[in-house]
């Protein structure tokens, strides 16, 4: 091993098997994390657009139906419009069946869980990756400490077969070694920042889904709602 040059390009020539498997895996954690990252913040950035003025805007439609219309103008995966359709649905389900076990219960307990549903299915669609995310935060500067104990034992072990032990010889196989440790804290900082706000960010959308979902509860309680449109309607929205 070149002892004049601390690098990566070093490390991954004269490395062993296992450390160039640690390099390869912390690479893929940090390209997995990433993608994760853009993904998810993309999405949020998506939901974001829409903002208060989209919900002042579906409040302030004359129909259920052009509200709907607004929501879609957002995106197909818009989980403010999903859950407008689904109160929708369960009002109207409920309504035409009121012969099975579900229509026995109150109306307002039927809506609650479905729109209730509806969320925790939006929620779990936005937290999607954010495991993934806390993964790579909690493992990857172990594993680049891991790396580095390897890297360094096996140093040793090379400097004590060629019996050398002076300080220009040691440094430059050591120092190599513990650039793994580096890169784990490169790759799992991103990530461990990247999940605080992602998850602070799907905090703020589950309380806005909330809000909306409590004064959809209120609107579709009114009984407005079955009536102002047809089921077909809503399909045709969709």
């Amino acid at each position: 091993m070149d002892s004049t040059s601390m690098s990566f390009s070093n490390l991954w020539l004269y490395g062993d098997p296992l450390s160039r498997a640690v390099m390869l895996l912390l690479l893929l954690m940090s390209l997995v994390s990433w993608s994760v990252l853009v993904i998810r913040g993309y999405h949020l950035w998506r939901l974001h657009q829409p903002g208060q003025a989209a919900m002042q805007r579906f409040w302030h439609c004359q129909s259920f139906v052009d509200g709907l219309t607004v929501l879609q103008q957002q995106g197909s995966d818009n989980p403010y419009q999903r859950l407008a359709l689904e109160g929708a649905d369960a009002v109207e389900h409920h309504r035409l069946h009121t012969s099975d076990l579900h229509g026995h219960l109150p109306l307002t307990d039927w809506l609650s869980a479905c729109l209730r549903g509806s969320i925790e299915d939006s929620m779990e669609g936005l937290n999607r990756g954010l495991a993934i995310l806390a993964s790579v935060a909690a493992t990857a500067p172990f594993l680049g400490l891991f790396g580095t104990v390897w890297g360094i034992y096996q140093a040793l072990i090379s400097i004590s077969a060629s019996g050398q032990v002076a300080l220009d010889k040691i440094a430059g196989p050591v120092g190599e070694a513990l650039l793994t440790t580096a890169a784990g804290l490169v790759v799992a900082i991103p990530a461990l920042l990247g999940y605080n706000a992602l998850s602070r960010a799907n905090r703020g959308v589950h309380s806005k889904l909330n809000r909306f979902a409590h004064q959809l509860h209120a609107y579709f309680l009114t009984g407005a709602a079955p009536q102002q449109r047809k089921q077909t309607q809503l399909r045709e929205v969709r």
